[in-house]
């Protein structure tokens, strides 16, 4: 029974959810049920399909409209005095600033990615505003509060971890699944459907090629009077022939690996000409390009069956067809999307003939739409606890009892008996340039870098500014804003391109340089140290940022992916389905987002030395700490070598 204090509080409250999906719709339920009057969600989402097996609020009839809109209304029905106002919008949206969450009593995150989480734990801190974070990933979960000046903020402990694997492990030495869908998702798919002038590795797969006038040109690019079914054999027999064929020639290479095999159009499907597959022309005819898909006129009707490799020669010469064919207006510009079920066929497809190359275990469609979509299968009773627990510390907040708020991970299985496990806030963290102020070292050539490269590297990737503004003193060398002149934006264009030391106001070694997010209301120091020398391998920005909170390290892992009822459980310390993005020319980034770390030892200063108090999560436990809804998240449960997607 609530008490008379907790009821003033509760009723008095202004709250902002952010988020109306998973944990969002448990958590408007809860906060409606509990007695809050006055509530507004953000959510730029619209509903669909795959949303409505645990995001209750929504119907089938509801696919396609505003998640917050609707949920606000769907809330309303059952608690029609309330006051619920929806936005449906992006929450980094210029509206939304400082001055606007100025006006609620804390702000409650459902939020599925870690750009926004930052945005929105930096516009707290400036509107000081108490914020209580969540997340959840099948059965584990948890939330955490963040009051300015008491608790730590969101950004003052490393989130996402990288993993990293060399370009020529992606393109001649896959030993993973996860390594075939990162060559067919980020390289041969974006090299066939999106930008054709980006560089990529596919072209050719040897040094000793320019004496072959077929493999010196642009193999991708369509060559005249050559139909699509031509083309399509002309690339297929490329990627997993002559480029397998080319990696052959390296016999160093293959000393201690096994010897892939190169696949070509004639080996799979000799006995069944594809150019005579009537199916795809009975499709052609269909116009409703969502609907486009690979496996409906083959007659492959289950996505969790594993295709044999004639199948997936099938499948990719169908999806690259309907491409060029149906969608051709989209070339060029297309990106990989797990909802896009032909890009999803192609990339399966695409995956798993380079698989068969290397001698890697096919998997379903299920299991790579898994690994390449970053999809986690939700469970519903998860996100409703872990909404019930967010209201909880919201109480707690609003009766300003910081000293009573705990973090609480929801675990899969039991620790000391609870499956909830409460732990005390940490303190600040001293160092941490968001929450603390504490000045920033760059080291970095002031002789050879750009103001460009300080921006896209260090400004916008690393501290995650959104409208930066960079001053040297009191001389402004760049601005971002939409009320800046056409000769404002000129000249900052113009600085752009120059180097850091012959800027009007030189950036050089010794300078300090502050540089600010207009939006977030973030300012931060940067002392700049001259530096010549950059290892091109370790350090592949040519600069480094010292004192900002970068990812921690994964390990390496030589286990194959497994599967568990339908999940991939694939590979180790990172989750084969996390993003991939190409970090420079000598290798690709994974990110795995959602793994929270702890120092050396799994220790932490505490907010209190509260008597009796509940002893701190250790270290594993704590790398099991979900921080993304709907992202596969490392799992450490003392096999270093297993990944868990529940």
């Amino acid at each position: 029974m609530a008490s008379v204090q907790q009821l003033s509080a509760i009723k008095d409250a202004k709250v902002l959810m952010v988020g109306a999906g998973g944990i969002g719709c448990e958590l408007l339920k809860t906060l409606a049920l509990s007695g809050f009057q006055d509530i507004h969600i953000i959510d730029m989402d619209t509903i669909e399909v795959s949303n409505l097996n645990r995001q209750f609020l929504f119907r089938q009839s509801h696919v396609g409209q505003s998640k917050a809109k609707v949920a606000r209304d769907a809330v309303l029905r059952f608690r029609p005095k309330i006051n619920i106002k929806s936005y449906h919008a992006n929450v980094k949206d210029s509206n939304f600033n400082v001055d606007f969450f100025k006006q609620f009593s804390v702000v409650l995150n459902g939020l599925d990615n870690l750009d926004a989480r930052r945005h929105v734990n930096r516009l707290c801190l400036a509107a000081d505003v108490p914020l209580v974070e969540s997340g959840t990933t099948g059965f584990l979960g948890q939330v955490t509060v963040h009051i300015k000046g008491k608790t730590e903020c969101y950004e003052c402990q490393p989130k996402p971890a990288p993993k990293t694997y060399p370009v020529c492990t992606i393109t001649s030495t896959p030993s993973k699944f996860v390594h075939c869908i990162v060559w067919a998702k980020d390289l041969l798919f974006a090299k066939l459907f999106g930008d054709k002038n980006q560089d990529n590795d596919l072209n050719v797969r040897s040094n000793d090629t320019a004496t072959s006038s077929e493999h010196s040109e642009d193999i991708f690019e369509p060559r005249k009077d050559e139909d699509i079914q031509q083309y399509a054999n002309r690339i297929y027999d490329h990627v997993f022939g002559h480029n397998i064929q080319t990696a052959l020639s390296n016999e160093e290479t293959w000393k201690n690996r096994n010897k892939p095999r190169p696949i070509y159009v004639k080996d799979v499907l000799s006995d069944e000409p594809i150019q005579q597959n009537g199916n795809v022309d009975k499709l052609l005819a269909n116009d409703n390009l969502s609907s486009l898909s690979a496996m409906a006129y083959l007659g492959l009707k289950n996505p969790q069956d594993i295709w044999s490799l004639k199948e997936n020669s099938r499948v990719f010469f169908a999806a690259l067809k309907l491409f060029f064919s149906k969608r051709q207006k989209e070339i060029g510009n297309l990106t990989f999307d797990k909802d896009d079920p032909l890009a999803v066929e192609f990339v399966t497809a695409a995956a798993n003939i380079r698989a068969a190359s290397f001698n890697i275990p096919l998997h379903s469609l299920f299991e790579a739409k898994g690994i390449a979509g970053n999809i986690v299968h939700a469970v519903a009773t998860t996100n409703a606890i872990i909404a019930g627990l967010i209201v909880i510390e919201a109480i707690k907040v609003l009766q300003n009892d910081a000293k009573n708020c705990r973090m609480t991970y929801c675990l899969q299985h039991p620790s000391r008996k609870m499956l909830l496990m409460p732990v005390e806030p940490f303190e600040p963290n001293k160092s941490c340039y968001v929450c603390s102020e504490t000045p920033l070292l760059l080291e970095v050539n002031t002789n050879r870098a750009k103001l460009r490269d300080l921006v896209e590297k260090v400004v916008t990737s690393k501290l995650g500014m959104s409208l930066p503004l960079i001053a040297h003193g009191s001389g402004l060398l760049y601005e971002v804003g939409d009320d800046l002149g056409k000769d404002e934006v000129a000249n900052y264009e113009a600085n752009l391109e120059k180097v850091l030391s012959e800027l009007p106001y030189a950036i050089t070694g010794g300078t300090i340089i502050t540089v600010e997010d207009l939006q977030q209301e973030l300012v931060c120091n940067i002392n700049i140290k001259h530096r010549e020398e950059f290892d091109e391998e370790k350090e592949p920005d040519g600069m480094v940022l010292h004192g900002w909170t970068p990812a921690a390290p994964a390990a390496e892992n030589n286990k194959e992916p497994t599967d568990n009822n339908g999940a991939s459980t694939s590979s180790t310390s990172k989750p084969a389905s996390a993003d991939v993005m190409e970090a420079d020319d000598d290798e690709l980034s994974i990110v795995e987002p959602g793994v929270e770390t702890l120092p050396a030892g799994g220790k932490k200063r505490k907010l209190s030395d509260v008597p009796n108090s509940e002893a701190p999560i250790d270290e594993k436990r704590a790398k099991k700490i979900p921080e993304e809804n709907n992202v596969i998240v490392m799992l450490d449960d003392g096999n270093d070598d297993d990944i868990t997607a529940s």
